[in-house]
C-alpha cells in the first residue's frame, strides 16, 4: 500500500514539475514577446549569415561578394577585418590603394572611368542613404583595418548588393604581368542579414505596419477618363490622427505608364481643449512615395499634397513602391497641433495605368515589342545571347533585325517612339548589353535605355543622341562607334531584370522603305571581345551565385576592355632589349667556370641565363616556347641555385660532399620557386642558405684537417700547452682565411649582391623592366666576383704547431754540438 501510494505521489510530483516548467517557459516566452513587441509581430530573425575565411589579395587582385536582401529584410551587418590600415593623411596615388566598393544589382567596376565616386574618407553608416541610385554609380572607400556597418532598409533598398574588394584599381589592374610588385593584404569577415518575421511589418526595428495594396484589374475609377489604357487599382478607407502616419505598399509587376494616387472623401473630426474651430482647408495630407524602401519626409522619390491634387508617378519602375500618408496642419502652429486631437478619415485610391500588350506611351499610340532570347552557340561561354522581336516580320536567322517594319507610325508631333523590352538573367549580372544600329543613310534617331521601366526624353538611365550628346561620360556606359551611319555602345555589367530600350525617331522614317536600318541587341561577356588585346575569362563571385567576366589583357594593354595602351611598340622594344639582353651578364660567371673546369657551375649559369631570357621573352609577348608556369619556375629555381652554388664553390670540400649539399639546396630552392617565387624575402632566404652551405663546408674542412682526439695526453693535461695550441691554431686559421680569398673581389661581390637586393626591392609594376634588368646584371656580376675571389688553396691548416719544449730541445742540441765542436 505504501509502495502504491509512494508511486502515485511520485507521479503527481512529476506532473507538478512538468506543469511548473511549462508555465515558466510560457511566461518567459510571453515576456520575450512583450520585450520584442507585445504580440510578437515586431520581432526580427536572422535570414542569412555568411562567414568568409581569410583571403589574401595580391597586388591588383580583387574579390566580389554578393548579398541578397529580400523585401522584408530589416538590416544587414557587415564586419570585415584586414591587416592593412590606410593613413588618409598620407594618401599618394589612389590607384595603388586597397579599396572597397559598393554597387546595387551588379558588380562594381571602379576603373571603367575616372568618374567613380571615390571618397577619401573612412566608411561609416552615414555613408549610405539618399536618393542616389547605386545601380548607376558606385561608392568606393579606402580599405580600413576594421569595418563595421549596420545598414537598415531605410538606407538601402532590397535586392542583390555587391561588395568589391580591390588591391589597386586602374587600367593596370587587368594588364597581363608575370610578376606584380606591391603589397598583399588579407581580409576576413562575416555578413548577417536580419529580417522581419511578420511580412506586414517593416522598418529598422520591424515596428512599422505595412498595408498591402492589391491591384485589381476589374477596378475602374469613377473619375478616370483615360482612353486606350487598362487600369488596375482599388480603394481603401483609413483614419488616423494628426500626429500619426500610415504606410502602404504597392507592387508593380509589369511595365506601366503611370501610377495615380488620390485621396477622396476626406473628413476631419476634431476635439480641442481651447475654443476655436479648425479650418479643414488648412490641413495637408502629404503623400511620400519611394521605390524599394520606406519613404521619409526628408528622403523620398515623389511627394504631393493629395488633399489638393493627385500624385502622379510617370513611367514607374517595376518592383515594390512604398506610400506614406502623413497629415500636417499648415495653418496652425506646432503647439496648437499638439493641444488638439484631430482624426482624419480618407479614401485612398490608386491606379496603375497600362497599355495593351503591343502598345506603349501615355496615349498608347506607340509600338512596343518584347524581345525573345536566342542563346549563342559559343562553347565554354555562359550567358551569351542575342534578342529578336517576337514578330513574324523578323527572321531568327540573324542576330540583327530590320527596324523599318517595326517603327511606330503615329505621333502627335514630328517624333515618335518605339520600345523594346528584354530580360537579363539574375545570374548574368556580370554581362554586358551590346547595342548596335547600322543604316545605309545618316541615323536620325536617338536611343534611350532604362532599367525596370519605360524611358522617356527626360527619364532615362543611359542614352545616345549623337557623337557629342550621349552618356559616354557616365559610369558603365562605353561608346565604341559614333559615326553618322552606325552606332555601337555597351552597358557594362548590366543588372539582371527587365530592361527597356526606347528608339525616338522622326515619323518620316517609317516610310523610308528604300533605306535599310538594322538594330541588334545582345548580351556579351566581355566588351568588344577585349579589343583583340586579351582573353575573356569568366568566374563566379565569392558566393558562387553570380557569373561575371573580365578581360585578361596582354602585356601592352590594360583597362576593363583592354583598350588602354600601357606600353607603346617602341617601349615594348626597349623593354625587350633591356630584360632579355641583360641576361647576357650570365656569360661572366659561365666563362669563368668553364675556364676553371667547373663544369657543373658552367651548366648552371648558362641554363639560368637562357631560362631567364625565355621567361621574359614570353612575359613581353615575344615568344613563349613553354607555358607560363614552367618558364617562371625554371627562371626562379635556376637563379636561386646559381646564387647558392656560388657560395658552395667558395669552400674547398670534396666533390662527394658538394653533391650532397647541392641535392639539399636543389630541393629547398625548388620548393621556394614553386610556392612563392616573387616574394621579396626570397633574396634574404637564398643568401642565408648559401651562407649556411659555405659555413657547413668550412666546418667539414675544419674537422677533416684538425682532429683534437689525436693530441697527446700530456698536451691535453697541460692547460698552458693547450692554450698555446689553440692560439696557434687560430693564428693559422686566420692566416689561411686571408690567403684563401682575394678580399677586393669578395667585397665587390657583396656590393653587387646588395645592389641586386636593392633593385629587387625597388621594383614596381610600372618600373619593373628597369630595375629587374639591373637585378640581372648585378646578380650575375656578384656571382662572377665571388668566383674570382677564391684564391689557390692554401694548406696552412696542415702545419702543426710546434711545441715550445721541442724548440728548446732543438736550441739545446744546437748549442751542445757547438760546444763540443769548440772543444
Amino acid at each position: 500500500m505504501f509502495l502504491i501510494l509512494g508511486h502515485s505521489c511520485s507521479n503527481l510530483f512529476l506532473v507538478f514539475l512538468v506543469f511548473t516548467v511549462t508555465c515558466f517557459s510560457s511566461c518567459w516566452v510571453l515576456y520575450g514577446e512583450q520585450v520584442q513587441g507585445g504580440d510578437g509581430s515586431h520581432k526580427s530573425s536572422t535570414l542569412s549569415s555568411f562567414i568568409y575565411a581569410t583571403t589574401v589579395l595580391k597586388p591588383y587582385e580583387w574579390r566580389y561578394i554578393s548579398v541578397d536582401l529580400p523585401p522584408w529584410f530589416s538590416s544587414v551587418t557587415i564586419a570585415l577585418e584586414s591587416n592593412i590600415g590606410v593613413d588618409l593623411k598620407r594618401i599618394g596615388k589612389v590607384s595603388t590603394l586597397p579599396m572597397i566598393c559598393f554597387r546595387e544589382g551588379s558588380p562594381p567596376l571602379p576603373d571603367v572611368y575616372n568618374t567613380s565616386l571615390t571618397v577619401i574618407d573612412h566608411i561609416s553608416n552615414s555613408s549610405f542613404g539618399g536618393s542616389q541610385d547605386l545601380q548607376m554609380v558606385e561608392k568606393c572607400y579606402p580599405m580600413q583595418k576594421s569595418i563595421s556597418l549596420m545598414l537598415t532598409n531605410e538606407q538601402i533598398r532590397p535586392g542583390i548588393w555587391y561588395f568589391g574588394l580591390f588591391n589597386g584599381i586602374g587600367p593596370i589592374r587587368t594588364q597581363s604581368k608575370m610578376i606584380n610588385r606591391g603589397h598583399s593584404y588579407s581580409f576576413s569577415g562575416n555578413i548577417t542579414v536580419e529580417g522581419c518575421t511578420n511580412s506586414a511589418m517593416l522598418g529598422k526595428f520591424c515596428n512599422q505596419t505595412i498595408s498591402l495594396l492589391s491591384c485589381l484589374d476589374t477596378y475602374i475609377s469613377p473619375e478616370s477618363g483615360i482612353a486606350n489604357m487598362t487600369p488596375c487599382g482599388g480603394t481603401e478607407e483609413s483614419c488616423l490622427d494628426v500626429a500619426g502616419s500610415k504606410v502602404y505598399s504597392l507592387d508593380v509587376v509589369s511595365i506601366a505608364e503611370e501610377i495615380i494616387i488620390t485621396a477622396l472623401n476626406i473628413t476631419f473630426t476634431q476635439s480641442q481643449r481651447s475654443n476655436g474651430a479648425i479650418n479643414s482647408s488648412g490641413h495637408s495630407l502629404m503623400c511620400y512615395v519611394r521605390h524599394g524602401t520606406l519613404p521619409q519626409p526628408q528622403l523620398y522619390d515623389y511627394s504631393a499634397d493629395i488633399n489638393r491634387s493627385p500624385l502622379v508617378i510617370p513611367l514607374p519602375r517595376l518592383g515594390r513602391w512604398y506610400i506614406k500618408i502623413l497629415p500636417a496642419n499648415l495653418s496652425e502652429s506646432t503647439s496648437a497641433i499638439q493641444e488638439m486631437n484631430t482624426t482624419i478619415c480618407y479614401s485612398l485610391e490608386w491606379q496603375v495605368l497600362r497599355c495593351p500588350a503591343d502598345k506603349a506611351g501615355l496615349n498608347c499610340t506607340t509600338a512596343k515589342y518584347t524581345l525573345q532570347t536566342f542563346l549563342k552557340r559559343t562553347p565554354y561561354v555562359a550567358f551569351e545571347s542575342y534578342y529578336l522581336p517576337i514578330s513574324g516580320e523578323v527572321s531568327s536567322g540573324s542576330a540583327s533585325f530590320p527596324l523599318g517594319p517595326l517603327l511606330s507610325n503615329s505621333s502627335d508631333g514630328h517624333y515618335t517612339w518605339t520600345f523594346f523590352l528584354l530580360d537579363i538573367p539574375d545570374g548574368a549580372a556580370g554581362g554586358n548589353i551590346h547595342v548596335r544600329v547600322a543604316s545605309e543613310a545618316k541615323i536620325s534617331g536617338e536611343i534611350y535605355a532604362r532599367y525596370g521601366g519605360f524611358p522617356s526624353h527626360s527619364n532615362w538611365d543611359y542614352f545616345y543622341a549623337n557623337s557629342t550628346s550621349n552618356s559616354n561620360g557616365s559610369m558603365f556606359f562605353k561608346l565604341y562607334d559614333a559615326s553618322d551611319k552606325s552606332v555601337s555602345f555597351y552597358i557594362i555589367y548590366a543588372r539582371g531584370g527587365t530592361w527597356s530600350f526606347g528608339l525616338r525617331h522622326p515619323i518620316s522614317n517609317r516610310h523610308s522603305s528604300t533605306v535599310e536600318t538594322t538594330m541588334s541587341i545582345s548580351l556579351e561577356r566581355c566588351p568588344e571581345k577585349c579589343s583583340s588585346h586579351g582573353a575573356c575569362k569568366s568566374v563566379l563571385d565569392s558566393s558562387g551565385l553570380t557569373f561575371y567576366s573580365f578581360c585578361d589583357c596582354d602585356r601592352r594593354n590594360g583597362g576593363f576592355d583592354c583598350s588602354v595602351e600601357l606600353v607603346s611598340s617602341s617601349g615594348q622594344m626597349w623593354q625587350s632589349i633591356s630584360l632579355i639582353g641583360s641576361n647576357a651578364a650570365a656569360l661572366l660567371p659561365a666563362y669563368w667556370a668553364l675556364r676553371h673546369k667547373a663544369f657543373a657551375e658552367w651548366v648552371l649559369y648558362t641554363s639560368s641565363g637562357i631560362s631567364s631570357g625565355l621567361y621574359h621573352a614570353c612575359d613581353l609577348g615575344t615568344w613563349c616556347p613553354l607555358s607560363y608556369h614552367v618558364l617562371q619556375f625554371m627562371d626562379f629555381w635556376l637563379s636561386f641555385m646559381a646564387v647558392v652554388s656560388t657560395f658552395v664553390y667558395l669552400s674547398t670540400i670534396d666533390e662527394v660532399t658538394k653533391r650532397a649539399i647541392h641535392t639539399v639546396v636543389a630541393i629547398l630552392t625548388a620548393l621556394m620557386a614553386e610556392s612563392g617565387p616573387t616574394k621579396s624575402s626570397n633574396i634574404i632566404l637564398v643568401v642565408a642558405i648559401g651562407t649556411l652551405a659555405l659555413f657547413i663546408g668550412f666546418l667539414i674542412e675544419f674537422f677533416t684537417h684538425h682532429r683534437w682526439i689525436s693530441f697527446s695526453t700530456e698536451i691535453c693535461l697541460n692547460m698552458l700547452n693547450r692554450w698555446e695550441t689553440v692560439k696557434a691554431w687560430i693564428h693559422n686559421f686566420i692566416r689561411s682565411l686571408l690567403k684563401r680569398f682575394r678580399w677586393g673581389f669578395l667585397l665587390a661581390g657583396f656590393t653587387a649582391l646588395a645592389m641586386a637586393a636593392i633593385s629587387w626591392k625597388l621594383e614596381t609594376s610600372q618600373n619593373y623592366w628597369k630595375w629587374h634588368s639591373a637585378w640581372h646584371v648585378s646578380i650575375y656580376t656578384s656571382s662572377f666576383l665571388f668566383l674570382c675571389s677564391k684564391a689557390t688553396a692554401v694548406n696552412c691548416e696542415n702545419e702543426q704547431p710546434r711545441s715550445e719544449n721541442y724548440e728548446l730541445a732543438r736550441q739545446n742540441s744546437f748549442s751542445g754540438s757547438n760546444e763540443r765542436g769548440g772543444r
